[in-house]
């Protein structure tokens, strides 16, 4: 028996933001945190794995992350919230394989903003911020000790 905790490799996606592989445990308080309330999960694709979602994201008002599309790409949710998309193994959530991994962020890769149109609801990919944007990580001019 494995005595170390049992971790997942998976994919968080959280609004606005590109997708990010983490390491969760592989426990229900984990996977919580992960997504900020408690989880339902959902099995829209085909392959062997699952998004994980906040519940009643949407009664919360949580920003619209992502849109599900069907396969001819007409949308038919949003998930609110920050998700995961999770491996599935035999009887519980597993990590994402490499290649699903890879499949799934570039399906998710793009952020989306969604805009309320009547009863209507359009989708728009995020544009990439111009790099003159970015914010430059380096310390600025800090003076060495």
């Amino acid at each position: 028996m494995e005595q170390e905790k049992n971790t997942l490799s998976v994919l968080q996606i959280a609004p606005g933001q590109y997708p990010q592989q983490v390491e969760i445990d592989n426990d229900l308080k984990a996977l919580q945190q992960a997504v900020g309330g408690s989880i339902g999960a959902s099995y829209p694709f085909a392959d062997p794995v699952a998004i994980v979602y906040t519940d009643d994201g949407k009664l919360m008002g949580l920003p619209l992350n992502r849109a599900l599309r069907d396969e001819n790409g007409e949308m038919y949710d949003a998930v609110a919230g920050t998700f995961l998309v999770v491996g599935l193994g035999e009887e519980d959530f597993a990590s994402l394989s490499p290649e699903m991994a890879q499949k799934y962020e570039q399906l998710f890769h793009q952020p989306e903003a969604f805009l309320k149109l009547g009863n209507r609801l359009l989708v728009l990919p995020v544009p990439d911020e111009s790099p003159t944007e970015k914010p430059r990580t380096k310390p600025s001019a800090e003076h060495e000790r």
